[in-house]
């Protein structure tokens, strides 16, 4: 299992649920996970119900098991300023640089440091030993940048190394690409069984093989259960009108006689079979999509009663179960 999980998917998939729901798993019997942010959207405050996260490491969760899950929201200003005291020592001056504004001026102009410092603050955190030289988090989850963008996220790196031939600034953003391109990182991609998430997810595969960073698994969140069988989608499409009724009439829905109670639930009843047995089709076809790109493929569930933290807990469960963490 990678020690850092990248978790990225396009907008209303529910990655960042995905994505806490993974550091509770990997945090089970004893594990610490850090549950990283790079977007400042304050989600996973949002989600483990409590106040929104500082520039520090900070314990949120108890896993089952006795495990930890600590977050961290990556401030890119302040994460500049902890590089630039790491590799030039400016102490105070680089606390006035942040007063002058310079700071804000130098990660808006330049979006490609902004982002090494996000994924380098990540990697340090992958790397980061103890006194006794253990690995302080035993696995860092990522909740990264929507599938469109997570590419260029992960790989600006490269750029700037380009950029930057020699000196600190190459030195780290190598550094930070030896992590990610490596057996160390996978990337996720959270989807729904719907035909755009799904073609943005595989969009989203081929940017990333292609740009060599290890692609991980497929997500797929909010899965709806299914109520009908093969037999009963067939039955849908051939079903007489009469014989509902009657069976209605029969299981004291309504009268007997025709035009009664019986007769009008049949077709809203019928309608509503209709709509379900033409969206199972679609999600079968996608789920085939899907299955062809040759990746692992999850399913979660939708939670009827909608997300909470009890909820997260049991996704987290699920996630366990399937063998994903």
């Amino acid at each position: 299992m990678s020690r850092l999980q990248v978790v990225s998917g396009k907008g209303g998939t529910g990655k960042t649920t995905v994505a806490a729901a993974l550091a509770l798993a990997l945090a089970t019997e004893g594990k610490r996970t850090l549950l990283v942010e790079v977007e400042g959207r304050q989600g996973i405050a949002q989600l483990f119900e409590t106040e929104a996260l500082p520039y520090e490491e900070r314990k949120i969760a108890v896993a089952p098991g006795g495990g930890e899950v600590y977050a961290l929201a990556i401030d890119p200003e302040l994460a500049l300023l902890d590089y630039l005291q790491m590799f030039y020592k400016l102490g105070g001056a680089g606390r006035a640089l942040k007063k002058l504004g310079a700071i804000d001026f130098a990660t808006t102009i330049a979006p490609g440091i902004r982002d090494v410092l996000l994924t380098g603050k990540a990697c340090e955190a992958v790397r980061r030993k103890d006194r006794a030289g253990r690995f302080v988090y035993d696995y860092v989850v990522m909740d990264a940048p929507p599938t469109g963008r997570v590419t260029r996220f992960l790989n600006v790196n490269d750029e700037v190394a380009g950029l930057a031939k020699i000196g600190p600034i190459h030195n780290q953003a190598q550094a930070v690409m030896r992590v990610l391109k490596s057996p160390e990182t996978a990337v996720h991609l959270v989807t729904l069984l719907e035909e755009m998430p799904v073609q943005e997810t595989a969009d989203g595969i081929a940017e990333l093989r292609a740009a060599r960073l290890p692609v991980g698994r497929v997500i797929v969140n909010m899965v709806r259960p299914e109520v009908l069988d093969a037999a009963d989608l067939e039955l849908v499409r051939t079903v007489d009108h009469s014989a509902v009724a009657r069976s209605l009439s029969a299981a004291g829905l309504g009268g007997a006689r025709r035009g009664g109670n019986a007769e009008k639930l049949v077709d809203p009843l019928l309608a509503q079979a209709a709509e379900y047995a033409e969206r199972h089709a679609l999600e079968q076809e996608q789920r085939g999509v899907l299955g062809e790109l040759g990746l692992p493929l999850h399913e979660l569930p939708l939670l009827a009663e909608g997300m909470d933290l009890a909820g997260l807990y049991e996704l987290a469960a699920e996630l366990r179960e399937q063998e994903v963490s």
